[in-house]
C-alpha cells in the first residue's frame, strides 16, 4: 500500500501548538527581563515543539510551513519575548540553505537533526578591526584537518545552540563552517552589555585551537560578494522582532489604561479609557503593530517566491532585497515612535520598574541599529537613483581610510 504523505501545517495547527507556549513565555518576561536571566528553559519548550524546524519539510519531520507562516510566528514569539527571535534568525537561515541544498545524505542528516530539535547560533562578526578586510580568525591546516582560533562578539544565540556557524579566513579566502558548542576550546561568555534585547546571548565567544574536520566546513563565508536571498532573509527576523515588540507594548499599554482609574482635574473623562486623547495614543500604538506586521508578511511573500524558485533569479533577488531595505526605513519609523508615546497615556507611575514598559523602547531602539538606517536608506536611494548595486553582504570594522597613520 503507498503511504501518504501528511500535508504540511495550518496557521491553526501551528497556532494550537505554539500560542499556549508563547503565552507561558510572555508571562515571565518582566521577571527576566529585571533579573537578566537568559531564556534557557523558555528555549527548551520551543526545541521540545520543534520550533526550529518550522521550515522542515512533513517528510523530514518537520511541520513544512511556508516563509509567511514561519514570519508569522515569528512575530508571535516576538511578542512574547523579543530577544528569542533574533537569537534563532541565524538557525532559520541555515535551514533554508539546507532547503536550498542538493538532495543526498549530508542534506538529509541535517534537516532530520533540526526536525528533531537541533539549534544553530552564529559566530560572525568580530571586534575591534573587525573583517572589512579579512577576518582574524584563522581556519588553519593541522595535519589530515584544520584548526580554528580567533575571537567573535554578536555571537547572538549561540550560548543556547548546539552548533556554531562561524565565519573565518582560510588563506585569504571567507569560508563558513559549523562547530559543536561544546567542543573542546570553545568559550562563550554572556557578557553582551546594550541596553535593550538584553536575553539575546550576543556576547563573546572564543575560539582557541578548536578541531574543525573537512566535513564541518561548509564553503564561502557570509560577506561573499553577490546577490543573496540571506541578507533579506535575515533583515527580516529583525523586523518581525520589531513587529513583535510592536504589538505587545499595544496591548500592554490598553491593560494597563483598561485598569486604570487615576486621572487628571483637567482630563477630558473621569477615567482614562473614556479619554479621547488616551483613547487616540492606543489607536495610534495598534496602527503601529499592524503597519509593522503588514510589512513584515509582505516581504516574506515575496521571499517565499524567492525561495520557491531556488533563490537563482538575479533580479528576483533584488527585488527581494530592496523590498527588506525600504521596510526596514518604514518599520523602524513606525515601531519607534510608538514605544515613546505608549508613555502619554498615564503619569510617571507608568514609568515603575515593575511594570518595565521601557523594555519596549529600549529593545526596538536595540534592534533597530544593527543595520543602521541611515546607511540602509543611502543605499536605496542610490540604488533607484543611480542603479548602484545594493550591499548584499557587508562587515563591520575598521577601513583602511579610517585607520590612524602611524606616528
Amino acid at each position: 500500500m503507498t503511504s501518504i504523505a501528511s500535508p504540511p501545517a495550518t496557521d491553526a495547527d501551528l497556532d494550537a501548538v505554539f500560542a499556549p507556549i508563547y503565552a507561558d513565555i510572555a508571562t515571565g518576561a518582566v521577571e527576566r527581563e529585571i533579573d537578566r536571566r537568559l531564556a534557557h528553559d523558555e528555549v527548551r519548550r520551543l526545541r521540545e515543539a520543534r520550533f526550529g524546524a518550522l521550515r522542515v519539510p512533513v517528510e523530514n519531520g518537520g511541520f513544512g510551513a511556508s516563509v509567511r507562516q514561519l514570519f508569522r510566528q515569528l512575530i508571535e514569539l516576538a511578542a512574547a519575548e523579543s530577544n528569542l527571535p533574533q537569537a534563532l534568525r541565524v538557525h532559520f537561515v541555515f535551514v533554508e540553505d539546507q532547503l536550498l541544498a542538493e538532495a543526498g545524505a549530508g542534506r538529509e542528516r541535517w534537516l532530520r537533526a533540526l526536525s528533531e530539535g537541533t539549534l544553530i547560533g552564529n559566530a560572525i562578526t568580530e571586534p575591534g578591526v573587525g573583517a572589512v578586510d579579512r577576518y582574524a580568525t584563522r581556519l588553519t591546516r593541522a595535519g589530515d584537518g584544520w584548526v580554528l582560533n580567533g575571537t567573535k562578539y554578536y555571537s547572538t544565540g549561540s550560548l543556547y545552540a548546539d552548533h556554531i556557524l562561524v565565519a573565518a579566513d582560510r588563506d585569504g579566502e571567507r569560508v563558513g563552517l559549523l562547530v559543536a558548542a561544546d567542543a573542546e576550546g570553545v568559550r562563550q561568555h554572556d557578557d553582551w552589555d546594550g541596553f535593550g534585547q538584553r536575553l539575546t546571548a550576543s556576547g563573546t565567544t572564543e575560539f582557541t585551537e578548536v578541531a574543525v574536520a573537512e566535513e564541518q566546513i561548509l564553503g564561502p563565508g557570509y560577506g561573499v560578494a553577490g546577490p543573496t536571498y540571506s541578507t533579506a532573509y535575515l533583515q527580516l527576523v529583525q523586523l518581525a522582532v520589531l513587529a513583535g515588540i510592536a504589538q505587545r507594548a499595544e496591548r500592554d499599554t490598553r491593560e494597563w489604561v483598561a485598569r486604570r482609574r487615576r486621572g487628571y482635574t483637567h482630563s477630558a473623562a473621569d477615567l482614562p479609557r473614556h479619554d479621547p486623547l488616551v483613547q487616540q495614543v492606543i489607536g495610534r500604538l495598534s496602527a503601529a503593530a499592524f503597519s509593522a506586521r503588514a510589512n513584515v508578511l509582505a516581504v516574506a511573500d515575496l521571499l517565499d517566491e524567492v525561495l520557491a524558485a531556488g533563490a537563482r533569479d538575479e533580479s528576483a533577488l533584488v527585488a527581494l532585497e530592496l523590498a527588506s531595505a525600504q521596510a526596514q526605513l518604514a518599520v523602524i519609523d513606525t515601531v519607534l515612535p510608538a514605544t515613546s508615546e505608549l508613555f502619554e497615556v498615564g503619569g510617571a507611575s507608568l514609568t515603575a520598574e515593575g511594570l518595565r514598559l521601557d523594555r519596549h523602547w529600549r529593545n526596538a531602539r536595540t534592534i533597530s541599529v544593527h543595520n543602521p538606517a541611515i546607511q540602509k536608506a543611502r543605499a536605496v536611494g542610490d540604488h533607484l537613483l543611480n542603479g548602484t548595486e545594493l550591499p548584499f553582504a557587508w562587515s563591520a570594522g575598521e577601513r583602511a581610510a579610517a585607520q590612524e597613520p602611524a606616528k
